[in-house]
């Protein structure tokens, strides 16, 4: 068994301690700083200031870009004097796609019936096209730590808008001072993922910054409630880089029970503690997990089911998306896709078992890779192919989810401009998808257009996931394991030997003749 500074030699004049600058590393951030002075200097006092700490820098950064995006949203929550004399939202000729300023949380106050007093999720129902063959009763369709989010939001919303007709506060519509409230909370959860990426990475604390000004940020911090699932799981992986995985299991229990994707990181991290031999740590953080999230849904599972089963029943009824490769294949080729046309209700059987098989088999390969690279991978690099393999063989790829793969990123490939490359990209899907959904009549883009650039995020994700297998199996060129680092965010299995690996297969090589 043999150590991981045995198994790859790295460069021995670097301080493992030594916290990483930017403007020394990264051409992008060297460029961007001659205006004001240039790279750091090697005599430099590094580390002494009494406040301005890099993760102080970091949150402040990130304070301005959701500041930016906020500002991004606004348009959509502006009012305006109908004819009779009554405020309404001002969402006349296409506003949310002309302005792109669109957000699920304006719509989602009324549709989730939240704006009614003496509602609660999951027991409130409502029915969708009444008096007609496709009726269907609905409740709240999210998981149920963001639906009880919600719920607390409008009782917030409410209380302001009491306090309002008081006098004691300024007054808007409901659904703007919503927005508005839901939109602090998720500000805050987005700061603690800047946080706990600074505290993860460790000597490359200046890495938190790609997480704060983030281009997906400017345009998708407030476009959902995904904020909060990145800062259950990015303070997992804290937890568990400290070598705390019970905390690490209560954390990410509670992201899952917010967005089911902090879930996927258990599953590189069995990988990973079957090679090490932490098991034992591994089914700590995996019970505390299960535990916390049959705590929190148990509750409502039991007393509300039909309202609690709503976010599955949807999830399994709900057809390719306009951003799924499925419907770029079916779009550019004409084919109707495994189920063909589907009716109102009707659950896409072959599709969802082709999304679950092509999942399942790309998590087979990633534990393959994680088993069999000559030095054991990352925890971060794990995580980010299993959550970006998820993304590319869903059948669902909504625009804000991509914040899901940006805390991931930043540990895995701390490379900052192919990582800001990919976010411009990824961000700029935006604009296209707005435009496609006006609709050509209303001088919308046709869906062509936005279907090229959803091809483009994909191949820039997928090129990512490339460049993290190569760096797994070339680890010296892995730039978080200068110095004799191993993994900031391995927790228990930093700096641990292998107690089982698998060899890889390799293929019969071919004569000389042959050749």
């Amino acid at each position: 068994m043999s150590s991981p500074t045995e198994q790859e030699a790295v460069p021995a004049s670097l301080d493992a301690d030594a916290r990483v600058a930017p403007s020394r590393t990264e051409p992008l951030v060297a460029a961007a700083s001659r205006p004001v002075g240039g790279p750091l200097g090697e005599h430099a006092a590094v580390g002494r200031h009494w406040f301005w700490t890099p993760q102080r820098i970091g949150l402040l950064l990130a304070t301005l870009a959701l500041m930016v995006s906020w500002f991004g949203k606004a348009s959509c929550i502006q009012q305006y004097t109908d004819s009779n004399g009554e405020n309404q939202l001002d969402w006349r000729a296409g506003r949310p796609y002309v302005a792109m300023c669109y957000s699920d949380i304006v719509p989602l106050y009324s549709a989730e019936r939240l704006n009614q007093p003496g509602t609660f999720p999951y027991r409130t129902s409502w029915v969708d096209n009444a008096g007609t063959p496709n009726a269907q009763v609905r409740y709240m369709e999210y998981p149920v730590l963001t639906g009880l989010f919600q719920w607390v939001d409008a009782k917030l919303t409410q209380g302001w808008v009491t306090m309002s007709n008081a006098g004691w506060l300024p007054g808007a519509l409901p659904v703007a001072i919503y927005f508005d409230i839901t939109a602090f909370w998720l500000a805050a959860a987005w700061l603690v993922t800047v946080w706990a990426v600074g505290r993860t990475a460790k000597r490359r604390i200046w890495d938190a910054a790609l997480v704060a000004i983030s281009p997906l940020v400017l345009v998708h911090a407030f476009t959902n409630f995904d904020t909060i699932a990145t800062a259950f799981a990015a303070t997992g992986l804290l937890a568990w880089s400290r070598r705390k995985p019970v905390l690490a299991g209560v954390l990410l229990g509670l992201g899952a029970a917010a967005k089911l994707y902090p879930l996927f990181l258990l599953g590189p991290l069995l990988i990973l503690c079957v090679r090490a031999g932490k098991f034992r740590d591994w089914a700590r953080t995996a019970g505390a997990t299960v535990v916390v999230w049959l705590a929190v849904n148990l509750p409502i599972a039991l007393s509300l089911n039909p309202g609690w089963r709503e976010f599955f029943r949807l999830n399994g009824q709900r057809g390719m998306d306009p951003d799924s490769l499925y419907n770029v294949v079916s779009y550019f080729t004409g084919w109707a896709g495994f189920d063909g046309p589907l009716r109102p209700g009707q659950t896409p059987t072959a599709l969802n078992f082709v999304v679950g098989a092509l999942f399942l088999l790309c998590c087979a390969g990633i534990a393959y890779v994680g088993l069999t690279a000559p030095r054991r991978p990352r925890v971060a690099q794990l995580c980010f192919l299993v959550v970006a393999a998820f993304l590319i063989t869903n059948k669902v790829w909504s625009p804000q989810y991509s914040l899901w793969l940006v805390p991931l990123a930043v540990l895995a490939i701390p490379r900052w401009r192919l990582l800001l490359g990919w976010m411009v990209i990824d961000a700029a899907v935006w604009a296209p998808r707005m435009f496609y959904y006006l609709g050509t009549d209303h001088k919308g883009l046709p869906q062509d257009w936005f279907l090229g650039f959803v091809v483009v995020r994909d191949l820039a994700v997928v090129g990512l996931c490339v460049l993290v297998i190569r760096e797994i199996y070339r680890p010296a060129l892995d730039k978080v394991r200068l110095a004799g680092v191993d993994d900031p965010a391995g927790g228990a299995l930093d700096n641990v030997g292998d107690v089982f690996r698998l060899k890889p297969v390799r293929l019969p090589q071919l004569s000389a003749s042959r050749r």
